[in-house]
């Protein structure tokens, strides 16, 4: 059962909401944190057993900005920042506090941070989103291929946003109805049924520029949204097994991160080294 306020192109044939006891799923959260916490305690071992001198971590490539999911703030990647700052990746803040707003309004704040960190670093920057996060990044990369290198989603409904548990679809609809009573900054209902959402869907929908990396990762086991709905056939698709709050600090979630961006990182820096050579 979808939102009552949220449009059918949301939803298209083919893809459907999580049964309601799939969120139970989403316990195993707990088990990823614990992973997390085990792998941080063995790395600081073994920086403590490094001498100092050789505790320095190389700096790779463009920079990283990472943006969080529907209702989450930028609190709620910390972690996976941490550890991608541990091995020597640039990584910046969206700004975001809550991600409850219109998602126009939000792509659009998310643009100017993009040029902002573009213009500092002198180069263009990787966007890690999750879920909802995911797919602002995904538009933007469609927009701004001058601003974006390379963009990995995770857990990101982007052929479906309305393939959601109930529980999503009801904190949507009470986002609209506050605010129909006036309270400013929240998801309208513009956004989630008219020109707004048909707008964000079908940019999220468009080819991207050449160029620009795109890695989407989903669970199987994800009790929030429909896994199918993130697997765009235009991304290099990678499973892995965790859950949808999961994904935003599981060690092995965190591990196909690095990788894509390293990966995009080395073909920017063989690009630079062409250019220079031409």
């Amino acid at each position: 059962m979808t939102s009552s306020t949220l449009a059918d192109f949301l939803l298209p044939t083919g893809f459907e909401c999580p049964r309601p006891a799939a969120v139970l799923r989403e316990g195993s959260a707990v088990l990823e944190a614990g992973r997390y916490a085990w792998r941080a305690a063995g790395e600081r071992r073994a920086r403590r057993a490094t001498p100092y001198a050789a505790r320095e971590v190389s700096r790779h490539g463009d920079p990283v900005i990472l943006v969080p999911g529907f209702l989450a703030g930028d609190g709620t990647l910390a972690l996976m920042a941490r550890a991608l700052r541990a091995q020597g990746f640039r990584t910046y803040r969206s700004q975001i506090h809550a991600n409850v707003g219109c998602t126009l309004n939000a792509a659009a704040q998310l643009e100017t941070r993009l040029e902002s960190i573009a213009m500092r670093r002198g180069s263009r920057v990787q966007v890690v989103g999750h879920s909802l996060g995911g797919m602002l990044a995904r538009g933007i990369a469609v927009r701004r291929p001058d601003l974006v290198s390379n963009i990995v989603t995770m857990g990101s409904p982007m052929l479906a946003p309305g393939a959601h548990h109930r529980s999503l679809a009801a904190s949507v609809d009470l986002l609209v109805r506050l605010s129909r009573a006036g309270v400013p900054g929240l998801m309208s209902e513009e956004c989630v049924a008219g020109s707004c959402a048909r707008q964000s869907f079908g940019e999220s929908r468009q080819p991207l520029a050449a160029g620009v990396g795109f890695t989407a990762i989903y669970s199987r086991r994800d009790g929030i949204v429909d896994w199918r709905a993130c697997v765009d056939p235009t991304a290099h698709a990678v499973e892995v097994t965790a859950s949808h709050l999961g994904m935003a600090f599981d060690p092995r979630v965190i591990d196909v991160v690095s990788d894509s961006l390293l990966r995009s990182s080395d073909v920017s820096a063989l690009e630079v080294d062409c250019g220079e050579s031409a």
